[in-house]
């Protein structure tokens, strides 16, 4: 009788799209990490239609490394959309979103995970503003518009938080498979739908101070992409308005069903 090998402690989503270039050295850093750990744990390559070989480079390292690494090929509709189909794959107790650039120092993984200073929090997000953090190499205007963007945040969508946007957050498996089925927004803004709801439905957050280096090729075009992300923004609080999300929140028991599927 066969048993199916048990859930891993960690899955960690990389969405990527066309990272042929910087993904090897990505794997490589966090496969070395993984190894050194004491706990089970899983990396999920979420591929976002990806026009480059970033499929075939993530599928030849996933060869070396066996079940602990998986590729998902997906059609591309955005970076919103790959992090949900690959946290909706995962299967461990914590879940991590992780961004291809790796602008996050792999060895701060550890603050994100369950620790005494937010014992018992749903969701722990990596914080560019929180105490401890530090920004090595922004340029000045890359900050001023990431704070005005976080300030329309605020006042549309999740007051109180300081930073939605950095691309490193953890959810217990609970909070991840309550959430991630009823995410909408397939774009950048999805990480700000996802805490709009997680608050709806209860689950405590965590801010946490990471260091942060800057990488100048990052994947958002502000302005290209200023009109989309306010527009989900308006959207978020227009799905809330008109019931679009259908959610039942009970003290410990979320009950969560989406009135129209997802895009």
């Amino acid at each position: 009788m066969s048993h199916s090998p048990p859930d891993p402690f960690l899955s960690i989503v990389i969405p990527a799209y066309d990272e042929e270039s910087r993904l090897p050295d990505t794997l490589a850093t966090i496969l070395d990490y993984l190894k050194q750990q004491c706990y089970e744990w899983e990396i999920i390559v979420a591929d976002d239609g990806s026009a480059d070989a970033t499929v075939a480079v993530a599928q030849d390292i996933a060869d070396q490394n066996g079940a602990n690494l998986r590729v998902l090929n997906l059609p591309h509709r955005g970076k919103g959309w790959a992090v949900r189909n690959g946290m909706l794959s995962a299967r461990g107790q914590y879940r991590c979103l992780c961004d291809a650039d790796l602008s996050m120092p792999i060895a701060h993984l550890t603050r994100l995970l369950p620790a005494d200073e937010f014992d018992g929090a749903d969701i722990a997000i990596g914080s560019r503003e929180a105490a401890g953090s530090q920004r090595i190499g922004e340029p000045l205007w890359r900050h001023l518009a990431g704070r005005v963007f976080n300030a329309i945040v605020r006042l549309l969508v999740v007051p109180g938080i300081a930073d939605t946007q950095c691309g490193f957050k953890v959810f217990s498996a609970r909070a991840a498979q309550a959430l991630f089925p009823l995410q909408t927004i397939d774009g950048f803004c999805f990480d700000v739908e996802l805490l709009f709801l997680a608050r709806r439905l209860g689950f405590s957050i965590a801010e946490v101070g990471i260091e942060w280096h800057w990488c100048a090729e990052s994947k958002v075009n502000f302005l290209r992409d200023t009109y989309r992300m306010v527009r989900d923004l308006l959207l978020i609080r227009y799905h809330w308005l008109t019931g679009h999300y259908q959610i039942d929140a009970k003290s410990n028991d979320q009950t969560t069903t989406l009135r129209h599927p997802g895009y």
